[in-house]
Order: structure tokens, then sequence, then C-alpha cells
């Protein structure tokens, strides 16, 4: 569980210090449009959670095949 919310506090560091930029750079390019700033934020929060997601899937199907060709490993040892 700790590595759970190792992996979950590194994440939170990087988007804050992913949005900082983001935030700024669109207020400039949009020049201070609301609207227009919060659908762009928006649409950059889904594609982040889609990738995240992908992410986090790959990462746990690695897994789980290098623990099964562990204990595949660890029989053929015994």
């Amino acid at each position: 569980m700790s590595k759970n919310k190792d992996l979950i506090q590194i994440l939170i560091i990087v988007i804050i210090g992913m949005f900082i930029p983001f935030i700024g750079s669109i207020t400039i390019n949009y020049n201070f449009d609301l609207y227009r700033i919060s659908s762009t934020f928006g649409y950059f929060l889904l594609i982040f959670a889609i990738e995240l997601i992908i992410v986090y899937l790959y990462f746990t199907i690695t897994n789980k095949l290098a623990i099964k060709n562990l204990e595949k490993y660890k029989k053929k040892e015994s």
C-alpha cells in the first residue's frame, strides 16, 4: 500500500507542476477568456486522465505477467 501512496504523491506533484505553466500560457494566449480557458483545461484534464489510465493498466498488466513468470521460474528451480 505504501508503494501506491508514494506513486500517487509523485503524480500529484507532477500534475501540479504541469498545470501552473499550462494555465499561465493558456491565459496569455486567450486573453483571459474564462470560458475558453475552462474548456481547454477540461479537455486537457480528460486527455491526461485517459493517458494515466492507459499507463496504469500497462504497468498493472506487465507486473502481473512478471510475477507469473517469476513464479514459473521458482517452480523450475525447486
